[in-house]
């Protein structure tokens, strides 16, 4: 896959995810937010709850799982650390780190709580 039809297809599979948290009545905090340690994919609210989603998109659920690694997840804990700086309740807020993936057909899975399981 070129660069650019990766990114837009990373951009698809995002908009993907998104609506499906929407639809399970998550708010949309951010997408792609930036801080110095990387960039989380999005960021939902579910109730006092802040969710942090890392999007991987294959042909398969198999092979998108496979995309996230250890420091991958290390780097996204560590940008989670500087956004829940901005929080009322800081690091004390209650999170979740969840995958979504996304199949060649934009099929989506969704694994709540994955860096637990990883």
């Amino acid at each position: 896959m070129s660069g650019t039809v990766g990114y837009y297809a990373g951009l698809a599979a995002e908009d993907i995810v998104a609506n499906d948290y929407i639809k399970r009545d998550h708010e949309i905090a951010a997408r792609r937010w930036r801080s110095e340690a990387g960039e989380i994919d999005l960021i939902a609210r579910e109730g006092d709850t802040v969710v942090f989603v890392e999007v991987k998109k294959s042909h398969s659920f198999a092979k998108a799982a496979t995309r996230l690694g250890r420091r991958q997840m290390d780097r996204i804990v560590a940008s989670a650390g500087e956004f829940l700086a901005g929080e009322p309740l800081g690091q004390l807020t209650d999170v979740r780190f969840d995958l979504a993936v996304v199949n060649a057909m934009g099929g989506l899975n969704v694994i709540e709580n994955a860096f637990m399981e990883m």
